[in-house]
């Protein structure tokens, strides 16, 4: 029988690994969370930031997938240290209450609804890159059947299965991804490394500044990202290895060495959807900078696909598209996980259900694993503008990216005295806080 990981109790209890290596095998969580980055802001979102910045721009991209893991890792540390799922953690934050839930908590719940149509969107990508590979299928017919399937492999609430199923993924979008820059160079379209030194110059155009804004928001972990590692480190075992919190000499070498192997494993996660990332960015800068007209959206996976094409050949046309899908696919999957644990998090946090209940918490997962798809299959085949779905929800997200800096500073200084952190990672902190913070301040002003 598999333990029930948000359960902390004795039996769960397990020495972390002392040892590099014996880290790697309990790696996991990061996994999940670079499916989920993956996706169409890195697709599209990088690929025409590329085509329109240049490569002088580059150093923002890699910057950006850096600078806000600190608050991702300060937010897997409060899993590790109190054994609570995030919605809980929000529900003790000092602040008001409406309803016996805390305003967070609320606020994450309407924001992460108003989300369905961007998911909607990444959803009707999938299934137009399932067209251009398949066309005799129309594009309805593949939104349907893909949100069967992800239905179908998530609704067991089987963490290992969402595991090994990420890690399949990120290794095919990646090989296919870091192939696709690699075959850049055998065509017209090569760059050199003198065109990545301009772009590692640290200079910023004054007419890239706002670009270069909106790139940190596209890029590296979100708001989604940040909230849902805490269910994956949980799911993983982190905590329930840790044990309950008693303050005793035994407990924070556990919890010590339990963060360093959650440590490695954002670290991993980092490296995989940075090179990733950067690959897009560079695709984009090499292929499409300087056209008179740079395609957008599903326009610019065509085209790009076209290009190779012209220049290797259907198959590696093929082969191109089928990254690109496994890109986009990965993103809805890993967030359809997430978002069944976590209206289930916010069901038992207002009292519905027994979230600690393996069998109440199972049920109402499997019931959102199925109900969730149909919801963003229907706003796809209603509105049938992918793009524009897509992009709503990046101010949205900007809105909680707000409240997971408020969440954070709160982790961070009512943390115990034992597990607080060293000075280079509160400086690692605040400088992620004050990035996430222009961020959000940019989306809303863009909204306004």
């Amino acid at each position: 029988m598999i333990a029930d990981n948000y359960t902390i109790n004795k039996q769960h209890i397990k020495q972390p690994p002392a040892t590099f290596f014996g880290r790697l095998q309990f790696l996991g969580p990061g996994f999940i969370l670079s499916a989920s980055i993956v996706g169409s802001g890195e697709l599209i979102a990088t690929t025409l930031l590329g085509a329109k910045a240049g490569f002088v721009m580059f150093w923002i991209i890699l910057v950006s997938c850096f600078v806000k893991v600190a608050i991702q890792l300060q937010f897997g540390k409060q899993a590790i240290v109190t054994g609570e799922t995030v919605m809980c953690s929000f529900n003790k934050l000092p602040g008001i209450r409406i309803r016996t839930m805390h305003w967070s908590v609320w606020t994450v719940l309407l924001l992460t609804l108003l989300k369905i149509v961007q998911v909607g969107g990444m959803l009707g990508g999938s299934a137009l890159v399932m067209h251009m590979l398949a066309p005799q299928v129309s594009t309805p017919v593949w939104t349907i059947f893909l949100a069967i399937v992800i239905s179908l492999l998530v609704y067991k609430n089987y963490y290992p299965l969402l595991e090994k199923t990420s890690l399949f993924m990120i290794v095919i979008f990646t090989v296919i991804t870091i192939a696709s820059l690699v075959v850049v160079q055998f065509t017209t379209f090569a760059f050199s490394m003198q065109d990545i030194a301009t772009g590692l110059t640290f200079e910023l155009p004054a007419a890239m500044v706002m670009l270069a804004i909106g790139a940190f928001g596209i890029t590296g972990v979100g708001s989604d990202e940040i909230i849902s590692y805490n269910y994956w480190c949980i799911e993983k075992g982190y905590a329930s290895y840790t044990g309950m919190q008693d303050g005793s000499e035994a407990w924070k070498e556990r919890a010590r060495g339990w963060i360093k192997v959650m440590y490695l494993d954002a670290t991993v996660a980092m490296v995989v959807y940075t090179s990733v990332t950067a690959a897009f960015y560079l695709l984009g800068a090499s292929i499409l900078h300087g056209r008179e007209h740079v395609p957008e959206g599903n326009e610019l996976i065509n085209v790009l696909a076209n290009i190779y094409t012209q220049t290797l050949g259907e198959s590696f046309r093929i082969i191109f598209l089928v990254g690109a899908f496994f890109v986009l696919f990965s993103s809805v999957f890993a967030t359809l996980a997430y978002w069944s644990r976590l209206f289930a998090d916010i069901a038992g946090q207002k009292g519905w259900i027994n979230f600690s209940h393996p069998q109440q918490r199972k049920k109402l997962v499997t019931l959102l694993s199925f109900s969730i798809p149909a919801i963003w299959a229907i706003a796809y085949l209603f509105i049938e503008l992918p793009v524009l779905m897509i992009i709503s929800g990046g101010v949205v997200g900007s809105v909680l990216l707000l409240i997971i800096v408020y969440a954070a500073i709160c982790f961070r200084y009512r943390s115990p005295e034992h597990v607080k952190s060293s000075r280079l990672f509160d400086a690692l902190l605040w400088i992620s806080i004050l990035s996430i913070l222009l961020v959000a301040v940019y989306g809303i002003v863009q909204l306004l």
